[in-house]
């Protein structure tokens, strides 16, 4: 792997920037440790098929140039650049954490996607086993697992992947955009080949553990014509499932991955972005949810039924109904919802469900915010509304600040009705989409 200088674009959140006086300096490696306060992030995105996501690492020496991630690394005072591949900071006690979590009683042993941001599987997974000692926790508990990766690295895992797919539901999705080692190579630097995770994918396979590849992310012009070998090889090795995902740009990935098809595909480049913005309605990114993840137009449409016929004719997503479908990426809600029915155990010594329905599934937070509710809309009744009733009882002038005190217990009264079947229409969507 070349070595490659220096180079982030501006990050919103610093007060400062950064310009070298020459040439940058080599982008060498740099590992942060920290403790983690929580281990599990909670996604409310309608575009995905996951609620809890788990990440041991922030940043990824993979340095795929379109990472969506890239973004998240500024947070902490990083670069989207190099820094993201660079400057990694592992969270040393997530597996503490996520035990912890485990013995909540909130918790109902929904799935846990490994991972929804950075890699789990990256070159440092080998040093700390981070996510092995997840994993196992995870196993303690019977708590289902969805695994996305890049890293030919899950392969050490197979004994443990084995052990708890004859205990709870697992899935393991090797992310395969490119079929040939040199296009993978130049966009994805630091990943495993191509040629490498299709081995693993056949070795997952062949342990008996659910599989699937997800062509992420399709690039037009690129690697769309890629796509019927990528799903004849995964059929071959094993896979049963298949997504694809349209390139996401956010304003701090686009320079990098510009950067890099300019350096990797100069002649190619202007026609790649003019496929993207074909499909992005003239821009090069679309941030909306139900859109991000896809595209529009004739050409979008072309990728989506070859992917839909090919998927077809290898029997990927075999059971599933296609009539439904509002798109391909959709096909990565079916693949985590193959994974709805856990086998959660809290005592990790017996198994068996666990006892407990609405309430014991309420976090402290909702617990919170309906006792505020109530109090709030008794102090409102108590203090404005109830001094002027007796007058409006005995058919007295009735008080304009008792009328004003009735108007507002009522708005309450909405907010709280509103916002609770908010509550119940996200849980409902959410269940809706990973059918």
């Amino acid at each position: 792997m070349t070595i490659r200088r220096v180079s982030n674009p501006p990050n919103p959140w610093a007060g400062t920037s950064v310009e070298w006086l020459g040439e940058p300096p080599p982008a060498e490696l740099e590992v942060y440790e920290e403790e983690a306060k929580r281990a599990l992030a909670e996604n409310e995105s309608p575009d995905v098929g996951f609620r809890w996501s788990l990440n041991p690492y922030r940043g990824c020496f993979h340095a795929c140039s379109y990472c969506y991630a890239r973004s998240s690394h500024q947070y902490l005072g990083f670069g989207a650049g190099t820094d993201f591949d660079r400057k990694i900071v592992v969270k040393t006690n997530i597996a503490q954490r996520l035990r912890e979590e485990f013995l909540r009683p909130a918790w109902r042993g929904e799935v846990i996607a490994f991972s929804g941001n950075t890699d789990c599987y990256q070159p440092l997974e080998a040093v700390y086993g981070l996510t092995r000692r997840c994993l196992e926790v995870c196993l303690d508990f019977r708590n289902p697992v969805g695994m996305i990766t890049k890293g030919a690295l899950v392969r050490r895992d197979i004994p443990l992947l084995t052990a708890m797919s004859r205990e709870t539901k697992v899935s393991v999705c090797l992310s395969i955009p490119f079929a040939d080692d040199a296009t993978g190579r130049a966009v994805e630097p630091g990943a495993s080949l191509p040629s490498q995770r299709f081995e693993t994918l056949r070795m997952l396979s062949d342990a008996g553990i659910e599989t699937g590849i997800g062509i992420a992310p399709v690039i037009p012009g690129l690697n769309d014509s890629h796509i019927a070998p990528l799903l004849d090889r995964a059929r071959a090795a094993g896979a049963q499932n298949a997504f694809l995902v349209l390139i996401r740009l956010s304003d701090q990935t686009l320079p990098v991955f510009e950067e890099r098809l300019a350096e990797a595909f100069p002649d190619r480049a202007r026609k790649i972005w003019h496929a993207i913005e074909e499909m992005r309605g003239g821009r090069r990114n679309d941030t909306r949810f139900h859109d991000r993840m896809i595209g529009r137009g004739p050409r979008w449409n072309a990728i989506e039924t070859l992917f839909e016929v090919e998927c077809r004719r290898l029997g990927l997503n075999a059971g599933h109904d296609h009539s439904d479908d509002n798109g391909a990426a959709l096909g990565i809600r079916r693949f985590a919802g193959r994974l709805r029915r856990p086998r959660f155990s809290r005592n990790p010594e017996r198994s068996g469900r666990t006892p407990g329905g609405r309430l014991r599934s309420m976090t402290p937070r909702r617990w919170i915010e309906y006792l505020a509710a109530i109090l709030v809309g008794n102090a409102i009744y108590f203090l404005v509304l109830f001094p002027g009733l007796p007058r409006a009882l005995q058919h007295q002038p009735f008080r304009f600040d008792a009328g004003l005190g009735l108007a507002f217990f009522c708005c309450v009264m909405l907010y709280g009705v509103i916002r609770l079947a908010s509550r119940h229409a996200q849980r409902w969507n959410r269940r809706s989409l990973m059918r």
